[in-house]
């Protein structure tokens, strides 16, 4: 993947590293279906007239069943996966998406509770004369 490509080569393959991010982030099966979709439109780049050249098709099957914890050797898989990632952010966003160790951010237990003063400063209502 590393060699010489032209620009709408290189977006394609691009698109397809996004396309296995959002379903490693997702793990739902129309983003799988999509990343198969987009790796079969990669590997028609290669310009063979045959269904023979299925190498990014085979590619993303094996990602996607390691990301989702059906495969032997998932570490491996990855690992050669993220060997092939170029850009420093995308790589970055794979590891956070694919790690096991995630755990959601506290938002609501940080937040202060309205105590019982909620109103003190306010003129009460039978003050306002009304």
């Amino acid at each position: 993947m590393r060699e010489m490509v032209s620009e709408p080569e290189s977006k394609l393959l691009r698109a397809w590293q996004l396309a296995v991010l959002r379903f490693a982030v997702t793990l739902d099966d129309d983003d799988r279906m999509h990343a198969l979709g987009v790796a079969g439109e990669v590997d028609r780049l290669g310009g063979a007239a045959d269904d023979a050249f299925h190498f990014f098709r085979r590619t993303t099957a094996e990602l996607c069943a390691a990301i989702s914890g059906r495969s032997v050797d998932q570490d491996a898989v990855i690992r050669r996966f993220l060997a092939q990632i170029d850009n420093v952010r995308l790589k970055r966003a794979f590891e956070a998406a694919i790690s096991r160790d995630r755990t959601p951010p506290k938002l609501v237990a940080s937040r202060i509770k309205p105590g019982n003063d909620l109103w003190r400063g306010l003129p009460s209502r039978r003050a306002t004369g009304s």
